[in-house]
C-alpha cells in the first residue's frame, strides 16, 4: 500500500508508559495505519527520524486557550511545544455559553474583553471553533462562573433556585452538544458565594452524559483539604469523575504539605475516580488578588489596565516607587495580572511524579508579559524534569501528558500511537528538548522539537509553523470512568 507519509527509524514511545521501542509509522488519510518494520513501504512523504523519540501529541489538559484558538488560531506557543489538544473551559472560566451585559468579571477577563464573548450557546462556539481551524484540536468544558455571569445580578451571593434551574438548562444544552463536563473556579470571589450545594445540583446534570467535574478548590492555602473533601463530595453525588485542576500547595505556610494532599487524593481514588493536573513550576499566575498579596514571597505583575507600564515589574519595586503599602499598590493597579512564586520546589516535584497527576500548562495567552509555562511547560517536563532531574523516566512524562490524558478526558483515539487511531504526533530529540522560556523572556519556542503532525499534516517543523492548519473541535467521547479505571 502507499501510504500518505512514513516516518522511519523512529524510537516510538507510545502513550502507555511503556518503554520506547523502535518502528515506523506508516500514515493515511490522518490515521497510523501501520507500526512495525515497513523498510518496504512507500510513501508520498517520508521522514527519517534517526532514531529520535515519536510520541503522541501532547495533549494540554489545563488551558485558557478559549478565544485565542478563534481569534490567533496558529496557536504557536502550544504547537511549538509539541502540543496537539488543548483543553480549555477551566477553572470555571469558558467562553460559553456566555451572554455578557457589560465587561466579563474578574476572572472572565483572562480571556479577553466583551468582544471576545460572542458565543450564547456552546453549540455557537464548536461552530466558531471549526470554522477556525486552529492549528491544535480543541475540546471544551463549561465554567461554573460563566453560567453565574448569565443568570446572577450579583455574583457575591450564592444562586436562588430559579437561578440554578436556569444554569442547569444550559449546561445540559452544552453537554447535548459535546462539552466534556463542568469545571468551576470557587477561589475567585465570582464564585466563592455559591455554596456548596449550588454546585451540587448544577453537578447532577453530568452523570446522564457521562461527563466530569473539574474544579480550582475553593482554597489551595491552608484549608486546601477541605477544598479537597468538598470536591470529592461533589463528584460522589454527581456519580461523575473528579479532576483537581494544577494541585498545589500554596503560600509559604503550606509548603511541605504535598504528601497530606496526594494522601488524600489517593484515599478518594479508592472509592470514586478522580485525578489531577499539576503545572512543572513552583510560580502560579493569575488575575491580581487582594487575598494572595504578601511579603512573603515574590509577585510580578504581568498586566495592568489602569498602568499597563507595569508589567514585567515586581509589585515590591512598584510599591516602593510609588510609596505605598502592598495592598494599596495592588489595589491602584487592578485590574491586573500577577505571577505569584508561592510554591516550594519539592511539593511541585512530588505533585508531578504521582501517578494520579497529568500535565497541564495553565498558561495565560493574553497576558503580555505572560508565565514562561505558556510556551515551556511540556519540554520542561521532558527535559529538565525527566531527563535531567530523573524524577520519572521519559515514557512516564510522555505518558502523563498523552494516554492517560485522552483516557481521563474520553477523548477518542487521541493519546497513543496506535494503529486505527488520528495521528497527533510530535517527533522530538530527548538529548536536546528544553523550555526556554523563562520569567525574564517568557516568549521563547522550545528547543529539540522537530515535527508536530496534527490529524496526519506536518503542522510544525524547523521552529515555524507548516502547511495548512489541521485542529478540529473534539466533542466529549464515551467511558470516562473506564478511562479512568484503564491506568488506576
Amino acid at each position: 500500500m502507499h501510504y500518505d507519509l512514513l516516518i522511519r527509524n523512529a524510537l516510538i514511545i507510545d502513550g502507555c508508559n511503556t518503554p520506547g521501542y523502535p518502528a515506523y509509522v506508516a500514515i493515511h488519510q490522518g490515521r497510523i495505519q501501520r507500526i512495525g518494520d515497513l523498510s518496504g513501504a512507500t510513501a508520498t512523504d517520508e521522514v527519517d527520524a534517526n532514531g529520535r523519540v515519536l510520541a503522541p501529541g501532547f495533549i494540554d489538559v489545563h488551558t485558557h486557550d478559549d478565544t485565542v484558538v478563534i481569534r490567533k488560531p496558529e496557536m504557536l506557543p502550544k504547537i511549538s511545544q509539541g502540543v496537539t489538544t488543548v483543553i480549555v473551559g477551566n477553572c470555571g472560566i469558558s467562553a460559553s455559553p456566555v451572554s455578557l451585559a457589560g465587561d466579563p468579571p474578574d476572572p472572565m477577563n483572562l480571556l479577553g474583553t466583551a468582544a471576545a464573548f460572542v458565543y450564547p450557546r456552546f453549540s455557537d462556539y464548536r461552530a466558531a471553533v471549526d470554522a477556525a481551524r486552529p492549528a491544535v484540536n480543541v475540546a471544551a468544558l463549561v465554567g461554573h462562573t460563566a453560567l453565574r455571569s448569565n443568570h446572577l445580578d450579583d455574583l457575591y451571593r450564592t444562586a436562588r433556585p430559579a437561578e440554578i434551574a436556569a444554569m442547569r438548562e444550559q449546561l445540559r444544552d452544552s453537554l447535548e452538544a459535546g462539552a466534556l463536563g463542568l469545571s468551576t473556579g470557587l477561589a475567585y470571589a465570582s464564585a466563592f458565594s455559591a455554596e456548596t450545594d449550588e454546585v451540587l445540583q448544577l453537578a447532577e446534570e453530568l452523570n446522564a452524559f457521562g461527563a466530569l467535574y473539574t474544579t480550582h478548590l475553593r482554597s489551595e492555602f491552608e484549608p486546601v483539604l477541605e477544598a479537597m473533601d468538598e470536591a470529592f463530595r461533589i463528584g460522589l453525588h454527581a456519580r461523575s469523575p473528579v479532576v483537581i485542576s494544577h494541585l498545589k500547595c500554596a503560600g509559604a505556610g503550606n509548603w511541605g504539605r504535598s504528601p497530606q494532599l496526594l494522601s488524600a487524593l489517593e484515599q478518594a481514588a479508592r472509592q470514586h475516580p478522580v485525578a489531577c493536573d499539576c503545572y512543572p513550576y513552583a510560580a502560579s499566575s493569575s488575575t491580581l488578588d487582594l487575598k494572595q498579596v504578601t511579603d512573603a514571597h515574590r509577585i510580578t505583575i504581568t498586566w495592568s489596565t489602569p498602568h499597563p507600564e507595569q508589567s514585567g515589574r515586581d509589585l515590591l519595586d512598584i510599591a516602593a516607587e510609588w510609596n505605598l503599602s502592598l495592598l494599596d499598590t495592588a489595589r491602584t493597579l487592578q485590574p491586573a495580572g500577577a505571577v505569584y512564586y508561592g510554591m516550594d520546589e519539592q511539593d511541585v516535584q512530588r505533585i508531578l511524579a504521582h501517578p494520579l497527576s497529568m500535565i497541564g500548562s495553565d498558561g495565560l495567552p493574553e497576558d503580555p508579559f505572560p508565565h514562561p509555562r505558556l510556551w515551556g511547560a511540556f519540554p520542561r517536563v521532558l527535559g529538565h524534569f525527566s531527563r535531567d532531574l530523573g524524577l520519572f523516566p521519559l515514557h512516564t512524562a510522555v505518558h502523563k501528558m498523552t494516554g492517560l490524558t485522552a483516557a481521563r478526558f474520553a477523548l477518542h483515539e487521541r493519546g497513543e500511537i496506535r494503529e486505527g487511531y488520528w495521528a497527533d504526533l510530535v517527533l522530538f530529540d530527548p538529548q536536546r528538548v528544553r523550555d526556554v522560556a523563562d520569567f525574564k523572556n517568557p516568549q521563547q519556542a522550545a528547543e529539540g522539537i522537530d515535527g508536530v503532525w496534527v490529524n496526519g499534516v506536518l503542522s510544525y517543523a524547523e521552529g515555524q509553523s507548516q502547511g495548512a492548519r489541521q485542529g478540529r473541535f473534539l466533542p466529549r467521547g464515551a467511558g470516562l470512568s473506564e478511562g479512568f479505571n484503564r491506568y488506576s
